[in-house]
């Protein structure tokens, strides 16, 4: 057998003869021939070294490229809609707009879930057309308002408002009857409060990180911090933590540097992201198409704007008395979130009566359940969210046969 590089293939060459000294001859031939396949491939960066981006332009425009809506059917809008007195930011994408919209409600406050977008929900867009939303004082809305105009209008109800006046906007745009409503930690406080004043709107509520009762959920987190830190021997820990207690004192705020400390010791023993000591998903807007280079330096500047108006209300948040919901209800819960403590929202949710409910464990998320684990919440609104859509035709007719009759 021979070995030979033809120019763009190895070609393999079978000796006919069958004499010892052939076959003695064909097995060096084959050695040779092998050798040189290696050393061929050894010497040929081009097929061993791959091709990096230069710069984030590069990058990005990859990224772009590859989740670019080319359906005949499909939807990809960027804009800014103005929405409650300023413009606010919204990206809508979906394989085919018959399929239900699901419109996701970012948490922080402050905190957009759209610089994620390209990594976290491009496979929901098969299945649902889905729309990621800046919301007053974050990502690219914060930039591109006066933050000083906007400061007075910076309260947790002026958020529903939005959501509602957004919800009316969609149906029209999109010509939809109802949608699909996902708010995590801060967005289920403003979605839970949307769905309670407007269930007609929606197939469904569905919360992630929900906000249930706030100061339980605080006790509970800084609980956790203290006992992980001395199981685990780390004295500073235990020694700040102790610092500031008793900590969220019923009837009493939480001090804004009691807070920041709490968190992070429980984010450190993995309370916000299960088995890492940090939240490390706001990288991924370094590669965000959805934000030009100077837009993904300043995204997360509203982060912290938010939080000095919202941060000390939401922890008073407590829907303890919220026992009823007029529409489908559907809560996802990281096993291991400390952040909104996912045992209290599973009480609530115990408590709750709703025309049907689901909760559904994520075993290996703590409070980022969409960066955790995207492929799970994928499956889980397909099978628990997109059938209720489908009972009313509101998905691509494909599919609708089928789906009707789960």
């Amino acid at each position: 057998m021979t070995v030979a590089w033809s120019g763009s293939t190895w070609e393999i060459e079978q000796s006919q003869s069958h004499s010892p000294a052939s076959r003695g001859a064909a097995r060096v031939k084959e050695w040779l021939g092998a050798a040189a396949c290696m050393l061929s491939l050894a010497a040929a960066p081009a097929f061993a070294q791959p091709v990096k981006p230069t710069n984030r332009q590069e990058a990005v425009e990859t990224v772009r490229e590859l989740r670019k809506i080319v359906t005949p059917t499909g939807i990809e809008r960027s804009e800014a809609v103005r929405i409650g007195g300023i413009d606010q930011f919204v990206s809508i994408r979906g394989a085919d707009r018959r399929n239900p919209v699901l419109l996701i409600v970012h948490g922080g406050p402050g905190f957009p879930t759209m610089p994620l977008a390209w990594w976290t929900t491009r496979g929901l867009e098969e299945y649902f057309t889905v729309v990621h939303w800046d919301q007053r004082g974050a990502g690219k809305t914060h930039l591109i308002n006066d933050p000083k105009a906007v400061a007075p209008t910076m309260r947790p109800e002026r958020f529903v408002d939005d959501t509602e006046e957004l919800v009316a906007w969609l149906r029209k745009a999109l010509g939809k009857e109802k949608i699909f409503l996902l708010g995590t930690s801060w967005g289920s406080y403003v979605g839970l409060e949307f769905a309670r004043r407007r269930p007609e709107w929606l197939h469904a509520y569905i919360g992630m990180g929900q906000a249930a009762n706030s100061p339980e959920s605080e006790r509970r987190g800084y609980a956790f911090a203290l006992a992980a830190a001395r199981k685990a021997g780390n004295s500073q820990a235990v020694a700040e933590l102790e610092s500031i207690a008793p900590y969220a004192v019923p009837g009493k705020p939480i001090p804004l540097k009691d807070i920041a400390l709490e968190r992070k010791w429980s984010d450190f023993f993995g309370g916000v992201m299960a088995y890492r000591p940090r939240q490390v998903d706001g990288i991924a807007v370094r590669l965000s198409p959805d934000y030009a280079d100077d837009e993904a330096r300043r995204v997360y500047d509203g982060n912290g704007y938010s939080q000095d108006f919202l941060f000390s209300p939401v922890l008073t948040l407590d829907f303890s008395n919220v026992t009823r919901l007029d529409c489908p209800l559907i809560v996802l819960a990281g096993r291991h979130d400390r952040t909104v403590n996912s045992s209290v929202a599973k009480e609530w949710f115990d408590r709750v009566r709703a025309p049907q409910k689901q909760f559904v464990w994520f075993e290996n998320s703590a409070h980022e359940v969409m960066v955790e684990e995207p492929g799970k919440l994928l499956i889980t609104l397909v099978q628990h969210a997109r059938p209720l859509a489908a009972r009313t035709g509101d998905v691509a007719p494909v599919d609708a046969p089928e789906e009707r009759q789960k």
